[in-house]
């Protein structure tokens, strides 16, 4: 089950999964720029079998840091499932994914948090039959 976004404007599911096809848009139409940029360079690079985002922006709008930022798409938590992981210790996954999105997040308004969580498909599979 996902849960959809109270933000009654944007209307876009609070999770999203890709699956290694990304539909073809034009950057400039989308509501969500940031998050369709986080989608497509993961899923460029890394070929994800799953790929999950959540843009949590909107619980952190009021907060301090968050006072005149001219973007409403600063926090994310991402879990991705990805054979480029195998023989990688966390904290090497996480640096592939900073160095992919250094971009968004050094610039003015970008990324100014982001959770991640990821995941061998094996390490995945163990999780659903731990679930299961």
């Amino acid at each position: 089950m996902y849960l959809r976004s109270s933000l009654s404007s944007l209307r876009r599911p609070l999770f999203s999964t890709v699956s290694s096809t990304l539909p073809s848009r034009t950057m400039s139409s989308s509501a969500t720029p940031v998050e369709d940029l986080i989608r497509e360079k993961l899923t460029t690079s890394l070929t994800p079998s799953t790929l999950l985002i959540r843009n949590d922006s909107h619980l952190h709008a009021h907060h301090a840091p968050m006072q005149g930022s001219t973007s409403r798409e600063t926090h994310f938590h991402v879990t991705i499932t990805s054979p480029a992981f195998q023989s990688k210790m966390q904290a090497a996954r996480h640096r592939m994914i900073y160095a992919l999105l250094k971009d968004e997040m050094s610039r003015e308004g970008g990324i100014h948090a982001l959770q991640l969580k990821t995941r061998t498909p094996e390490e995945e599979q163990r999780e659903l039959e731990k679930q299961g």
